[in-house]
């Protein structure tokens, strides 16, 4: 190996191991916001729903797209939302191309005939997608704020006496909940899922919002203020996460955002690995195309603080983390050979094992995520420890298939809205077997997932010629998880 490769290597590892680093201190400080935030919500100026002249019109807007096995749920749970019906519209936005249109006409009418003020909505085409669907809702819409609901969700009946009394802050454009998972425990996917949502829900969202710093409305179980969409300019479909896009236009116009993480919204979580992998690669891409549109008017904004500029610019890069987590894995093993072959080089290696820093910072702020879920007895730490390095793993075995949506995304690539399918999976007993939504094509990501498995298994027998264990685990994680997305990917068909 020439010495130029040799530098080249250890500058790109040392540059992706810098900004994971970069990543876990920005988690470490969110953790701190967490621990100190005061429960504000108390004191904050609330709608009075008992005095008919404050309570607010609210429409709510159910997007849908190909949902025969969770629409009847959806319908039926909305309907249940107390609220005054002289205040209240629903809109379903339905795209659909298949047979569940009739089905779901056939629902709603039934339910014009209680009363309710219910509306079936449709395109002709699907332009813009989910954005295009609730740009064209909000044109007709009566309501001055804007519920929105993805189909697998399950909003309990006082969900909105809950959150739009907040509104009574006018400088206040998004309500956002925290979402549950109904089938949580059904396999090690779906605990990996969750696990990862929680964190997010509870740490990120709380720890940003409780500085003033960005969030983001997450697509669903959170309420709009009509002004507030139109004064942004509106839904846009030209990224792919077109909920983080409208949210950073919406705070650098000053919109303020409130976040509610006790009032919890159930919802299903993908139980597939194909579903979960169309889900994680229009997140992560449409994270990088996010990053891509609005890191410069973050940077440049004159309205907004130094650390919320930083906060931003590490919440764009979220998705952009796997490609940084990605590199150091593929180049672990040269790097490990680079160690032994160039003995002057040791001091670099010290430097760049604070890869366990961060690691270990992880740790520690997921713990106090998951405990403020599950708990925080004995037992539940145990689980906590055997979840987190599943999760780790995991993740790892989706480092390819992440960075190839962030690539996508950063180089400008357009594709199509991909939903992610549903499953009306409520328990164990539940099965997902026979949906005609799943993909019937296998990712051709495989063939590499399968070649790095390999390779980390090459990984893990390198450390014993060269007697340097330092990287095993790592290169173990590597190996289980790329392990567990090929098989998972190979076996979970419909």
């Amino acid at each position: 190996m020439g010495l130029t490769i040799t530098y080249i290597i250890i500058a790109i590892y040392s540059i992706a191991l810098l900004l994971i680093f970069f990543y876990s201190l920005a988690q470490l400080n969110l953790l701190v916001n967490y621990l100190g935030n005061k429960k504000v919500n108390a004191f904050a100026p609330k709608f009075n729903l008992l005095d008919p002249k404050e309570i607010p019109f609210v429409t709510i807007q159910l997007p849908i797209y190909n949902e025969e096995y969770v629409v009847e749920r959806l319908l039926e749970n909305i309907a249940k939302i107390e609220y005054p019906t002289n205040k209240l519209e629903i809109q379903v936005l339905d795209d659909s191309t298949d047979d569940s249109v009739h089905d779901t006409a056939a629902r709603i009418k039934a339910l014009q005939e209680t009363g309710l003020d219910i509306q079936h909505i449709r395109r002709e085409n699907r332009s813009g997608f989910k954005a295009g669907a609730l740009k064209e809702g909000l044109k007709i819409a009566k309501g001055d704020f804007i519920a929105i609901f993805d189909a697998d969700f399950l909003p309990s009946s006082d969900w909105l006496k809950k959150t739009v009394i907040y509104f009574k802050d006018a400088e206040i454009g998004v309500v956002q909940t925290r979402w549950g998972h109904i089938n949580r425990d059904y396999s090690t996917l779906t605990r990996i899922q969750a696990f990862a949502l929680d964190a997010h829900f509870t740490l990120e969202q709380v720890g940003r919002n409780a500085k003033g710093h960005f969030i983001n409305f997450n697509g669903t179980a959170g309420i709009w203020r009509k002004e507030c969409i139109l004064d942004a300019g509106n839904w846009e479909g030209d990224t792919l996460t077109e909920d983080l896009d409208l949210s950073y236009r919406a705070q650098l116009k000053n919109w303020k955002f409130k976040y509610l993480e006790d009032v919890e919204t159930p919802a299903e979580l993908p139980v597939v690995i194909s579903a979960a992998r169309s889900q994680q690669f229009r997140w992560n891409k449409g994270g990088a195309e996010n990053f891509k549109k609005t890191v410069w008017s973050v940077i440049k904004a004159k309205n907004i603080p130094f650390k919320t500029k930083f906060h931003g610019v590490m919440h764009l890069l979220n998705s952009s983390m796997f490609l940084c987590v990605f590199l150091v894995a593929l180049l672990s093993i040269p790097m490990l050979y680079i160690k032994n072959m160039y003995g002057h080089l040791g001091w670099i290696f010290e430097v760049t094992s604070f890869f366990i820093v961060s690691t270990i910072i992880l740790f520690i702020c997921y713990w106090f995520t998951y405990k403020s879920i599950q708990g925080s007895s004995f037992d539940n730490f145990v689980d906590y420890i055997k979840l987190f390095f599943t999760f780790f793993s995991v993740a790892l075995g989706f480092s390819l298939h992440n960075t190839v949506a962030v690539l996508e995304g950063h180089m400008g690539k357009r594709s199509e809205f991909v939903r992610t399918p549903k499953f009306n999976i409520n328990n164990l007993t539940d099965t997902w077997k026979g949906n005609k939504y799943l993909t019937t094509k296998l990712s051709p990501n495989m063939i590499l997932e399968f070649g790095l498995m390999i390779y980390f298994l090459f990984g893990m027998y390198s450390a014993i010629p060269l007697n340097d264990f330092g990287l095993f685990p790592f290169h173990f994680m590597l190996f289980l998880g790329f392990g567990f997305v090929f098989f998972k990917s190979l076996t979970s068909k419909a």
